[in-house]
């Protein structure tokens, strides 16, 4: 790759985290989406053992972008964040699109990228200061899309300069990033979803059976839950439906009830995410030094917010009688898989199915949005090669004659 050509990116800006896939698939990150307003100096123990830390658990930031509402602010990120009294998690009922919190995510995601020593032949770099040109691939949850809120998520990125600056980061400090986008796709998450469940990497069919059938696809996200109704290889945009309803308000019910119950503070929603979902000492969590069950508290609250969705999936299913087969994605999904299963083998028994693979499910948006700009770009390069052997051809004829 010469110097300073785009680079594909293809960014989740989940409500737990962000996903992001690189280059010709080469790098890849996840971080969670949590951020702390911070001062320029924070200060470290042992700066001179700085360097010998990962950077990704000491991401602090200064970002710039006419895109912000609040600008020129210094945060700390990720697992950084966490570790602070002001860290914020996006709330229920937020957009992603109007939020500043998913373009500083967003943003510092792409500069990670941009300074990685792997990928340092990819761009220009005078000092400490990395021009980055990128072809972005990302989504919005169906609800925002449906409002035409993607036209005004896409042009806040084009045509401006974003830059993020590494304050106290491992291996960055002092680095600054301009970054700057060739191309911004905004994908609706669910049809995203659908791509990934039949399509390959170079968008070939791979799951025949499912290609022609009636889907419906349940994205249970944080924040919301996507509901797309698929037919005729395409979302049908009026069935298709979004709800505010995700599984962060009950994570925050659960930490607060260990909270009062047994006095013990969990840091995030993503540690609730790891005591409910971990292979050994699942509900389970130390009080005084002694293991303690908290089942009882996540059973009920879980419960109830399963029973839930299980109520959009009914209607939804009503209103589509001829649906086959409803998948479930997203990381929500993940959290409430044994509660729906419980419950839709008590009731109903539609023809369900959930990713068995943890990593598949939450990957799943990144990983088509990854098939789709690479796709685009693709086919550009084609385009423009076809262009170009048009006008030489055309250059010929003019000699000619």
């Amino acid at each position: 790759m010469t110097q300073n050509q785009s680079r594909i990116a293809a960014v989740d800006v989940g409500n737990d985290s962000v996903k992001a896939i690189f280059g010709e698939l080469d790098y890849e990150l996840n971080i969670p989406n949590i951020i702390a307003r911070d001062i320029e100096d924070r200060p470290v123990i042992g700066i001179e053992d700085l360097d010998d830390k990962n950077p990704l658990d000491g991401i602090h930031i200064k970002v710039h972008s006419p895109a912000l509402k609040e600008n020129n602010v210094i945060y700390r990120i990720g697992n950084l964040a966490t570790k602070s009294d002001n860290s914020t998690e996006l709330d229920p009922g937020s957009s992603k699109s109007q939020e500043d919190q998913t373009l500083v995510m967003l943003f510092a995601s792409l500069a990670l990228d941009a300074v990685n020593g792997d990928n340092s032949h990819n761009f220009n770099k005078s000092k400490d200061v990395v021009d980055a040109n990128y072809t972005l691939g990302t989504g919005l949850p169906l609800r925002e899309v449906k409002e035409g809120n993607d036209a005004g998520y896409r042009s806040k990125l084009t045509g401006s300069v974003h830059q993020v600056e590494f304050l106290v980061t491992p291996k960055y400090q002092g680095i600054k990033v301009n970054l700057k986008f060739d191309e911004v796709k905004v994908y609706p998450e669910g049809f995203a979803a659908f791509i990934n469940l039949v399509m390959d990497h170079d968008l070939k069919i791979t799951n025949k059976d499912l290609i022609d059938k009636r889907i419906l696809i349940q994205d249970i996200g944080g924040l919301s839950t996507d509901i797309a109704v698929i037919k005729n290889r395409t979302v049908d945009d009026d069935k298709a439906q979004g709800y505010n309803l995700g599984v962060s308000e009950s994570l925050e019910n659960i930490r607060e009830e260990i909270f009062s119950k047994h006095g013990v503070e969990l840091d995030s929603r993503r540690d609730v995410v790891d005591i409910i979902t971990r292979n050994n000492d699942r509900n389970h969590i130390m009080v005084k030094g002694s293991r303690t069950s908290v089942h009882d508290t996540t059973d009920r609250i879980l419960l109830e917010l399963a029973k839930k969705q299980y109520r959009l999936l009914r209607n939804v299913w009503q209103k589509n009688s001829q649906t086959e087969i409803c998948y479930f994605v997203g990381g929500g999904s993940n959290v409430l898989k044994d509660y729906m299963k419980t419950i839709n083998n008590n009731l109903d028994g539609y023809n369900i199915e959930f990713f068995e693979d943890e990593k598949e499910s939450i990957w799943m948006m990144a990983n088509a949005y990854y098939k789709l700009i690479a796709d685009y770009v693709k086919k550009s390069e084609q385009a423009n090669e076809a262009e170009k052997k048009d006008t030489d051809k055309d250059k010929k004829k003019a000699t000619k004659s």
